[in-house]
């Protein structure tokens, strides 16, 4: 899981890449949360100074010169915070020194002292407890342990944290397209502080950990010794050179908002659980009565009304606030065995156990199922089911030790270790974004990652690996790359195209449409179908989240076209500020596939909300479960677990426009 790789931040993630290290990418605009007010106009009413310097509003740009002493100077806001989210870009010329200052609060000796971002110090933020005198001349620094992840209050130091009972196994191939020596379509963005160059950047101060994000994901944070601390933020200059701030906007983060509950009136939500088991879901008849059931976790919830369950292992509900489903972070059904009854697989990303498990049906029997582990690897946060080899036998798909692969029960021993087919070179594997179709049109299924896309050898081939066709389908963030990539053919031409989310832990969604030149040669054109909270204009009907993490194909109005239903999850790690928005409203929408000869390529996508208090998980399944001709969705969340009954009668749901709080 990116837990155990993302370091700290609340990401505004990469809109661009670079043709080489070094060079800066184009950011995403503003900041990656609502702000509560933004410094413009030409006023500092509001704000008052302290120290030797001069400071300057003219039309939303702030300057701050040093006075010839040297001894700094602030401009401190009259307004206090205790947890805040600031946003800025800033340029410090040569010679500059400048800095950010959080919860100040006055010392006995007349001075101030409080939590100190230090932004002119070599390629990153540093992180100091300040004090002051009474002119505002800093007299103490003292720097701050390093820490955050994926934690709201930062740990005890190594000695004393407790030890962990199964140590996590190194992994030298990083599922994150980061892996030495490898090739990728991408190239890592620089993103260090660019002397007398503007750089953007995002702090969050919440409970004992200030985080900063700079130029979209070199991260970097500091602890302090307590979260109570309370006051002011001041901005600082000193040194020689001149600092300018611009786009500053903050937010008091104490004061969060939860839209009102809403379920769309084309569906039905129902609750099959409300506690926090699992964060995938699988359908199949396991009972073999003839209707659809629903395994979510530990539990199998029984059809037509999915009031009766029963368990699969023994349940036990995890704190959303600190700890992960693991258990059923994927979860898939199918006759694993060959024995003409539905079993249940179940995949966990982290830990020394990873992973995938096969719960074998015990037909009808009143008991918890027998459960092998059938593969001891398994790097991805996203996998799909599907039949690589057109058996009929579906196989996983996944990534794990550095292979784009998949795999399948051996039919001598279904329980056993299963057979692992390597589709890609060692180093292409990637926790996020993986997606199944035909590319290339010759009727087989090829296997795509944000890397790019593997073609299926011809029938009778003895090739190793796969040929690999290199391709940018997602961006910078949390690694690289989505969750599900849908491939189908999206404006009507006759080629498969692809939908996905660009980055599962940050922002955006696109499609992806194929062109063909003379030659047959297949290349890609993006289409963003929304960016971030601050592109509204450029978002399809004006909505944007983060976290989309979860997605699944499915037409949902029955008009022949696969839509693509997609949802946000809610603090997608832990119970923190690790990643871009993590309290957004936990919206569930289904995007619908318009085919419109006027549009860019084509076609567009035209979002519907479905429910804006549930969410995604993983992923998520879609199904007919009351064979009715309508594609109802289960979604498992931290929330629980949802079916959202589609009631659409032939006419096509209105576009939901997004109250405060929802995006």
């Amino acid at each position: 899981m990116s837990c155990c790789h993302r370091l700290l931040g609340a990401a505004i993630v990469l809109l661009g890449l670079v043709p080489t290290f070094g060079q800066r990418q184009e950011f995403l605009p503003g900041p990656s949360f609502t702000p509560d007010a933004v410094l413009n106009g030409s006023s500092l009413t509001g704000w008052h100074t302290l120290g030797q310097a001069k400071w300057q509003l003219n039309s939303g740009e702030l300057t701050g010169t040093p006075r010839p002493s040297g001894t700094g100077g602030w401009l401190i806001m009259d307004h206090s915070f205790q947890d805040v989210e600031l946003f800025t870009k800033f340029l410090c010329a040569t010679g500059c020194e400048t800095g950010i200052l959080f919860r100040i609060e006055k010392t006995p000796a007349g001075g101030m002292k409080g939590t100190y971002a230090s932004l002119g110090e070599g390629d990153t933020v540093k992180y100091y407890d300040v004090a002051t005198d009474g002119s505002g001349k800093i007299i103490e620094r003292t720097p701050l342990g390093s820490g955050g992840g994926k934690m709201r209050i930062a740990l005890p130091p190594p000695s004393e944290q407790p030890k962990r009972s199964t140590p996590r196994t190194p992994n030298p191939y990083s599922p994150y397209g980061q892996t030495p020596g490898v090739k990728y379509p991408y190239v890592k963005p620089n993103s260090d502080l660019y002397p007398a160059q503007w750089n953007d950047l995002e702090l969050i101060f919440d409970a004992n950990i200030l985080r900063g994000d700079q130029n979209n994901g070199r991260e970097s944070g500091g602890v302090t010794e307590t979260s109570t601390g309370y006051g002011p933020i001041a901005l600082y200059i000193g040194g020689k050179g001149d600092v300018q701030f611009k786009n500053v906007a903050y937010k008091d983060i104490s004061d969060r908002y939860r839209a009102p509950e809403y379920t769309a009136p084309d569906f039905r939500r129902q609750n099959l659980n409300t506690f926090y088991y699992s964060w995938s879901d699988a359908v199949a008849d396991f009972n073999h009565d003839g209707i659809p059931d629903i395994a979510t976790g530990p539990y199998i919830y029984y059809g037509p009304d999915y009031t009766h369950s029963s368990e699969i292992y023994l349940g036990e509900t995890v704190n959303p606030s600190t700890g992960w489903a693991t258990k059923a972070w994927l979860q898939f059904a199918g006759d694993f065995t060959g024995d003409g009854w539905s079993d249940v697989l179940n995949c966990k990303f982290i830990d020394a156990d990873m992973g995938c498990y096969l719960y074998v049906n015990p037909k009808g029997e009143h008991r918890r199922w027998d459960v092998y582990r059938v593969l001891d690897k398994f790097d991805s946060e996203r996998a799909l089911l599907r039949d690589i080899d057109g058996d009929g036998k579906m196989a996983v798909v996944y990534t794990a030790d550095g292979y784009v692969r998949y795999a399948e029960p051996d039919p001598a021993s279904p329980t056993g270790p299963w057979v692992v087919h390597n589709v890609s070179e060692r180093g292409y594997d990637s926790a996020h974004g993986i997606g199944v179709g035909d590319i290339n049109g010759d009727g087989k299924p090829d296997i795509l990652t944000a890397f790019g896309w593997w073609e299926h050898p011809a029938v009778g081939s003895n090739q190793t690996s796969w040929k690999y066709h290199p391709e940018v389908f997602g961006r910078y963030g949390t690694g690289v790359g989505g969750s599900g990539m849908a491939v189908y053919d999206i404006n009507g031409d006759g080629l498969n195209d692809i939908v996905t989310v660009l980055d599962a832990h940050g922002w955006g969604m696109a499609w992806f449409e194929q062109k063909r030149d003379a030659q047959g040669n297949i290349t890609f054109i993006r289409h963003l179908i929304f960016d971030t909270l601050n592109t509204k204009d450029a978002n399809a009907g004006g909505i944007a989240f983060s976290e989309a993490h979860g997605d699944v194909l499915a037409d949902m109005n029955g008009d022949g076209i696969p839509d693509f239903v997609v949802g946000k999850r809610y603090f997608t790690h832990l119970d923190d500020y690790a990643d871009p928005d993590p309290y957004g409203t936990p919206v569930l929408y289904w995007y619908e596939t318009v085919r419109d000869p006027k549009a860019p390529g084509g076609a567009r996508f035209v979002p519907h909300l479905i429910d804006n208090n549930s969410g995604a998980g993983s992923d998520m399944t879609a199904a007919d479960l009351n064979h009715d001709g309508r594609i109802d969705i289960i979604t498992a969340t931290r929330f629980g677990t949802f079916i959202f009954w589609n009631e659409i009668h032939g006419t096509k749901a209105k576009v939901q426009k997004p109250s405060k709080g929802q995006h």
